[in-house]
């Protein structure tokens, strides 16, 4: 028999600080813990938040940039990002992300392609080791901004409006 499905909701999620005084929360949405040797996160950085310097020696690191601007650095190389962007960062590459707002917060899925190579036990259980945070509300509600339809609104005179 095959495995079942899993399925989580928005508001079963718990938002993690890896440290204390971190700057960035991260919200686990599947890992090893689950079965997937892919490990996905909710990352939201406090304005002007940044995280430590930090490498997976196997893992590739790929942030869909959700909403706000930032900076990544990632060895010897800078690139700004902002909403609709896609970094992806190389195994064994030294980065960070800074949030460049001193106002907004910056929200992106962070998703680490090979949990288990990115350090001895995995990002995740590194993530889900850290102390618990307030997952707030306007945080879960950024997780959605990015998901209206895409395509042009046109007038269905016997629906009303509808995407193409």
């Amino acid at each position: 028999m095959a495995d079942a499905p899993i399925l989580k909701h928005l508001n079963d999620l718990i938002a993690h600080a890896i440290s204390p005084g971190d700057t960035v929360k991260l919200v686990p949405l599947t890992g090893p813990s689950d079965g997937s040797p892919t490990s996905a996160f909710f990352e939201i950085w406090e304005p002007r938040g940044v995280q430590p310097a930090n490498s997976h020696p196997d893992s590739v690191e790929i942030f869909i940039i959700l909403n706000g601007e930032g900076e990544a650095v990632s060895d010897e190389h800078t690139v700004s990002i902002k909403s609709g962007d896609v970094l992806i960062l190389p195994s064994g590459s030294v980065h960070h992300i800074r949030n460049t707002s001193e106002t907004e917060r910056l929200y992106a899925v962070t998703i680490m392609a090979n949990d288990m190579g990115s350090m001895k036990k995995g990002f995740e259980d590194l993530v889900t080791s850290g102390r618990t945070v307030d997952f707030e509300e306007p945080d879960k509600a950024a997780i959605f901004v990015g998901l209206a339809p895409i395509g042009k609104v046109v007038a269905d005179p016997l629906h009303g409006q509808r995407h193409v």
